[in-house]
């Protein structure tokens, strides 16, 4: 099939959507369809790779990318709706130009962008499907972003409804996103749960030797968000005392909009706040920990999954989650047999936690070894392709055969006569 991926965030954006879009490009390009993607210029987590005012083409890992301009900024709610206005208007006027395609899977967010994906599927007459990375609407009414009885969030909603009836299917990371979309009316029979790919992979499991360092290292990975509460992390692991007298470390690496804020809390110079790591850079770091941490605010409502979640089982890291009992991230966690789960009400729990287990050399490598096998059976991207593929003979109705077009690289998706800026 002829499939163009249309994703807000791509490679080389170090963490969030990005590293998952290149991986589900790439396992569709390996199983044989033609990819274009159509993608912002790279801005995430900072906007480091500079500016374009024009959309630009080039190739990542032997796929089309076209990419286009947008207005980063991140430092305010209106800063950031500018940012993905900007984007979806830069999609509104390339769309046009787009070559031919088979179907089109769009990334949410970008939100609005949304409405050009559904513009474009009507003119061309070709379904679409969504991969539902997060739940924007409820994200924003939950982090405050938008007042939950305002006219701004009820328009949302309108539209968010709107996007779900016009999707041919709808790709959801979690079980939990299921319940959300069939409480706001979506079938069942429209809704399909696949994991997340793990971005990032090992051989084997990390080697119980490492896990048990002289100096402990606790890494917590990826967005510096409001919604993971990593101030009340940072003052729990400084107040424990056994955590102390171990030496462990707290590494928290990446970057985002409470970052400041994190950092002001840190009195303690085993809590360390290293920055962005791209490509390989992260990888001698994530074998350097002895327990990856995931955490969530206890009033957060499950908008989304977090990815590290992934990255971390597919090297074989013992898993922390200070998250809702309840939440998606705590079922994988305690089914997989990954790690452990406290409750992110109680801070304390968490340093209480890892102080337990970070010296337990039979509990860190029966984490490791079962993480690691859940991360190769369902995180695996060729898995996640292979599945996403199903979804995408079903709403176009068309197979791939061997002697197709696509399967020889002859399909017409090579990116539109967009001039090079």
């Amino acid at each position: 099939m002829r499939v163009q991926l249309w994703s807000y965030n791509y490679d080389p954006e170090p963490q969030g959507i990005a590293p998952l879009s290149a991986m589900l490009a790439q396992g569709l390009q390996a199983l044989g369809h033609d990819v274009l993607v159509v993608a912002a210029h790279p801005h995430y987590p900072e906007p480091t790779w500079g500016v374009r005012v024009r959309p630009y083409r080039e190739r990542r890992e032997g796929i089309p990318v076209l990419r286009l301009p947008l207005w980063a900024g991140r430092d305010s709610s209106l800063a950031r709706i500018r940012q993905e206005l900007t984007f979806a208007a830069a999609q509104s006027a390339v769309a046009p130009l787009l070559p031919p395609t088979d179907v089109v899977v769009a990334v949410t967010p970008s939100f609005p962008a949304l409405g050009a994906t559904m513009a474009f599927a009507q003119a061309r007459r070709v379904p679409w499907v969504m991969w539902l990375q997060d739940i924007v609407t409820d994200g924003a009414a939950t982090t405050g972003e938008l007042r939950s009885q305002g006219p701004l969030l009820q328009a949302a909603r309108s539209f968010e409804r709107m996007t779900y009836r016009s999707a041919s299917s709808i790709v959801v990371i979690s079980e939990a996103f299921r319940e959300n979309l069939l409480g706001k009316g979506v079938p069942n029979d429209k809704i399909v749960r696949i994991f997340n790919p793990s971005s990032r992979h090992a051989d084997s499991p990390a080697d119980v030797p490492a896990l048990l360092a002289d100096t402990p290292r606790v890494l917590a990975m990826g967005n510096i968000g409001h919604s993971q509460g990593l101030g009340a992390m940072v003052d729990a692991f400084q107040e424990n005392d056994r955590l102390r007298a171990m030496g462990a470390e707290l590494v928290i690496a990446g970057s985002g909009v409470a970052a400041d804020d994190v950092r002001a809390r840190i009195a303690d110079p085993r809590v360390q706040m290293p920055g962005v790591f791209y490509g390989d850079e992260l990888t001698p770091v994530l074998r350097s920990a002895s327990v990856g941490l995931v955490s969530q605010r206890p009033d957060i409502t499950e908008f989304n999954l977090p990815s590290k979640l992934m990255n971390y089982m597919a090297f074989g890291i013992p898993v922390v989650a200070s998250v809702n009992p309840e939440s998606e991230t705590a079922r994988i966690v305690r089914e997989s047999g990954a790690g452990w789960v406290t409750d992110a009400a109680r801070p304390q729990d968490f340093a209480n936690q890892v102080a337990d287990v970070i010296r337990d050399r039979d509990a860190l490598e029966q984490a490791s070894h079962a993480g690691f096998q859940f991360a190769r059976d369902q995180f695996a991207p060729h898995s996640v392709a292979a599945r996403f593929s199903d979804v995408l003979a079903k709403a176009t109705g068309l197979a791939a055969r061997e002697d197709s077009p696509t399967m020889t690289g002859k399909a017409g998706g090579s990116p539109p006569a967009i001039p090079v800026s």
